[in-house]
């Protein structure tokens, strides 16, 4: 009895620090004395076993068919013998033979602890796989609780028993860690090891930012604005795409926040990285030109047998356009997923390029247009344009459809007479750019 009672006292604090059902364990348990059983009397022993936690009972009984003659002295008895026990035994009735838990012995309790054990481990490889196959790119808090080869171990916070590390390649070399200190990573994925399930985390994907992102701003939460992209240098640039659902919420301005608290926060926790935030187009044209970012370009073309774009831009705005050791277009490209040739607006018309990039007005070449001199411009969209910091033609020349969508007052309709009346005004001036026919003799 004291040994069934010392088991069920483990069973009981074995269910607490596992965090497993009670009904679970008993099952175990129950494997467990079986398996034992199987080890003294034989691996076909047939057996019941009830377990009674209220009182700290176990109740053990072997089973044997009563036969005339014995095959199998495991799982069978001699008639005659069972009738010892009690005359009314006949043949085919089942004999239960009642065993004391504390008969077993130390190898029997041994391969009891064993299968259990082994089963409490198999049930947690299993839950650690339901729990996170479904949360790659989440981000999860833990405690770094060592330090080796590089490789950085971690207790989490809500899940201890999950074997988590953030390997070397995946640490963000910029940052110093210390045994003890909490630390956030995204899980990037799920290795399967003889030991069972290892999380591999991240500070150093794009998918770290991303999950930053998820955490700091609540549209991208709730799936009004959407991520759709993402380029990284880990400890210097990201570039995010974003594009939301709701033409009444601004995807850049949300992932922005109120005087820029919620990128902030994300940058803090990058020690200081810098983010672009772009809004993500199906157009891969525009696309290119909003991930270039901040550099303004003037003109793209792209070929969509090669996934390649040819970027025009002004002389001031090439290096800006390639970046420092050309991170900011290597990053574009990763980020629309084009390979991105860039030119300087000398060096495409040297190479053949067409038309002159800012076609001048007709009849003032130098002169810039005030947006009230502009002829079909209402007066109302004027008013709106200034308010918005643009004052001249040259101010919205290059803006898009879109650009102008995200002003306050404008209309989709009113965006497309803007557009409409920037498009003819640049067709004016490429046909007043234009050369004259040739005249004279040889042209009869």
């Amino acid at each position: 009895m004291a040994g069934s009672v010392e088991i069920l006292a483990a069973l009981r604090e074995l269910a607490n620090s596992k965090q497993i059902d009670r009904t679970e364990l008993h099952e175990l348990l129950k494997d467990g004395i079986l398996a034992a059983l199987g080890k003294k009397y034989g691996p076909t022993v047939q057996a019941e076993v009830e377990i009674d936690d209220a009182v700290g009972d176990i109740k053990i009984v072997i089973l044997k068919k009563v036969v005339e003659a014995v095959t199998d002295e495991v799982i069978e008895i001699d008639i005659e013998e069972a009738r010892y026990e009690d005359p009314d035994y006949q043949a085919g009735d089942i004999m239960e033979i009642p065993v004391d838990f504390n008969e077993f012995g130390r190898s029997a309790v041994q391969a009891c602890k064993q299968r259990i054990v082994q089963r409490v481990r198999e049930g947690e490889r299993t839950k650690i796989r339901d729990e996170f196959s479904s949360r790659v790119g989440d981000l999860l808090s833990g405690e770094i609780q060592q330090i080796e080869r590089g490789k950085i171990v971690l207790l989490l916070n809500k899940f201890r028993e999950a074997e988590a590390i953030i390997p070397y390649r995946e640490q963000n070399h910029r940052e110093t860690y210390t045994q003890g200190e909490p630390i956030r990573a995204v899980l990037k994925r799920i290795e399967e090891t003889p030991k069972g399930p290892r999380l591999i985390l991240s500070r150093a994907d794009a998918l770290f930012v991303q999950a930053l992102f998820r955490l700091e701003v609540p549209e991208i939460q709730s799936g009004i604005v959407e991520i759709r992209a993402a380029s990284r240098e880990v400890g210097s640039r990201t570039k995010i795409a974003v594009v939301s659902k709701d033409d009444g919420i601004d995807p850049v301005g949300a992932c922005v926040g109120l005087k820029g608290a919620r990128v902030q926060a994300v940058v803090q926790e990058l020690g200081g990285e810098r983010i672009d935030i772009v809004p993500w187009s199906a157009d891969p044209e525009r696309f290119a030109k909003l991930a270039l970012a901040p550099a303004k370009v003037a003109r793209v073309f792209s070929d969509a047998t090669t996934k390649t774009i040819q970027a025009v831009v002004d002389e001031d705005q090439l290096s800006l356009a390639i970046g420092r050791n050309g991170q900011n277009v290597r990053l574009a490209s990763e980020l629309t997923g084009w390979k991105i040739d860039l030119y300087s607006s000398r060096e495409w018309l040297e190479r053949g390029g067409e038309m002159p990039l800012f076609a001048p007005l007709p009849g003032d070449e130098a002169a810039d247009v005030p947006l009230a001199a502009i002829e079909g411009l209402p007066t109302a969209t004027v008013a709106v344009l200034e308010a918005g910091g643009y004052r001249t033609l040259n101010d919205i020349i290059d803006l898009d459809r879109d650009d102008f969508l995200r002003l306050p007052g404008i209309a989709p309709e009113e965006a497309d007479r803007i557009i409409a009346i920037l498009d003819e005004l640049t067709e004016e001036g490429n046909e007043a750019a234009a050369p004259a026919p040739a005249t004279g003799p040889e042209s009869a």
